[in-house]
């Protein structure tokens, strides 16, 4: 008796006039939201999870790091309001904090010896080109950040090799992927590497930090396993089957250098540019792991991690066609 009471004192849905099923039995199109889950909300975790990488990268390179985070976040929310401004828009997206997260992205990526040009004219181009000419957020088909450090890598690629220490001191340009690329071994030691003691981005180069910031992002299921798993995975199996160097250790050089788990861990999980199913999250892993590691071997580039998330954010629409489940009561329609 009580079961009827409620579903009659429910409210309802009108529809075209009429009332349809009481709201505790409609049944809404997918996807379902699990949990009372906000941009903002999202975005926030993202910050918290890269709160690490942001210490050491201050800690390791002081006043330059502070420099360049500041410039890209500023140019970044800048941009979003202007864009949005122009465009008529009500200026929303800078609350949720989505432009502060691509600004802090990109500026974590780049190295502490960069013109200070450099973060503003990349932020400018993930805002203005990668995000706001596709419709804003949610509507950009490749990773603004990812998008933004490519276009620097083509245009002044002299500028991502400019490593400077905390001290004033430059750094030596020899990173341990330009090393092997070389078919010699790396002189830094892997305890040095793991702590974030060697040249590289600011916000790249502690394992520790970036760890800790992905345990702290699965714990908030944030982001699944599955794509760092897949991308990570891919290149050590691919280094023990067919290793760059003669070097037992050099699986984990290939693990720790460059920017291969500050991207699988965040810049390669963007929920708007990556596949929504966990087959299809395997996929995009697993090809973001195969390019990295023909890059890394072939390229021109000691490092292919922006180039793989770029090409395979291209190839989300069709692994998602391929991967996405069947609708219930549907089949398969066969080409005649």
């Amino acid at each position: 008796m009580k079961n009827n009471e409620s579903v009659k004192k429910s409210p309802k849905r009108r529809v075209k006039g009429a009332y349809s099923m009481p709201e505790i039995l409609y049944v809404s199109p997918s996807p379902h939201m699990r949990k009372l889950d906000t941009v903002r909300s999202i975005m926030l975790d993202v910050i918290i999870a890269l709160v690490p990488a942001v210490f050491w990268a201050v800690y390791a390179f002081g006043h330059r790091a502070v420099n360049i985070l500041l410039v890209s976040v500023i140019t970044a929310v800048a941009c979003e309001a202007v864009s949005c401004l122009v465009a008529k828009k009500k200026i929303v997206t800078i609350t949720d904090l989505s432009a502060f997260v691509t600004g802090l992205m990109f500026g974590l990526m780049l190295p502490s010896g960069v013109a200070l040009w450099v973060p503003a004219v990349g932020s400018a181009f993930a805002i203005i080109v990668a995000k706001q000419f596709f419709g804003g957020l949610g509507m950009n088909i490749v990773n603004p950040a990812i998008a933004a450090r490519v276009f620097i890598m083509l245009c002044w690629p002299e500028q991502l090799v400019k490593f400077v220490s905390k001290s004033g001191d430059l750094m030596s340009a020899a990173t341990p992927l330009v090393t092997m690329k070389e078919g010699a071994t790396p002189r830094i030691s892997l305890f040095h590497l793991v702590l974030g003691q060697g040249a590289g981005a600011i916000g790249e180069v502690s394992a520790i930090a970036l760890s800790a910031g992905f345990i702290y992002l699965l714990a908030r299921k944030v982001i699944s396993w599955h794509i760092p798993a897949a991308f990570m995975g891919t290149v050590v199996l691919i280094s023990i089957v067919a290793p760059q160097i003669n070097e037992t250790t050099g699986v984990y050089y290939q693990l720790l250098s460059g920017s291969l788990m500050f991207a699988a861990i965040f810049s390669a999980n963007d929920t708007t540019t990556t596949p929504v199913t966990n087959t299809g999250k395997l996929i995009f892993g697993l090809g973001c792991g195969l390019i990295t590691v023909f890059i890394r071997y072939f390229g021109a580039y000691p490092d292919g991690t922006a180039f793989a998330i770029l090409l395979m954010n291209l190839l989300v629409p069709f692994i998602d066609a391929r991967t996405r489940p069947m609708a219930f009561g549907g089949k398969n329609e066969k080409k005649q």
